[in-house]
């Protein structure tokens, strides 16, 4: 056979593994996580917004961007670190990619912020969820102190 075709099967194949693989992700990361939209701040009044699926663990969030062909999490954020800095309602083209019901919530993570700065736009029974587990964490004072 000729090298062009040999060419064409390759590439045919390396198609199909991809998409595969952004199906399995996509499958797995709906099924497991909870539904949000973020955007890493700063940011135009209505760029940036990525569906996602955030999955709540003991030490942290994970947050998983749909169309992403990384395999772990695309953000990461200690969950001692998060902040919640400010709350608003969807505006202007946001209402075409959120229901009017959303909330959006202002995050930084870590004190001052060097972190970074990201909201998050749910639904207000996500919202709810989130609050109660960023409540839920151990106040600082009660946290360990590492070994010197």
């Amino acid at each position: 056979m000729p090298m062009w075709v040999w060419m064409i099967v390759a590439v045919v194949i390396a198609v199909v593994l991809i998409a595969a693989g952004v199906m399995y992700r996509l499958v797995e990361v709906r099924r497991a996580g909870t539904p949000v939209l973020l955007r890493p701040l700063p940011a135009e009044a209505d760029q940036g917004w990525r569906h996602g699926s955030v999955h709540y663990g003991d030490e942290g969030l994970a947050y998983y961007r749909l169309s992403s062909l990384r395999p772990g999490p695309t953000v990461s954020m200690s969950r001692r670190r998060i902040e919640i800095v400010g709350r608003r309602a969807p505006a202007g083209t946001e209402l075409e990619i959120m229901d009017p019901d959303f909330g959006i919530v202002e995050l930084t993570i870590g004190r001052t912020g060097k972190g970074g700065r990201y909201e998050l736009g749910m639904s207000p029974e996500v919202a709810t969820a989130f609050q109660s587990w960023i409540e839920a964490r151990a106040p600082r004072r009660a946290r360990r102190r590492p070994a010197a």
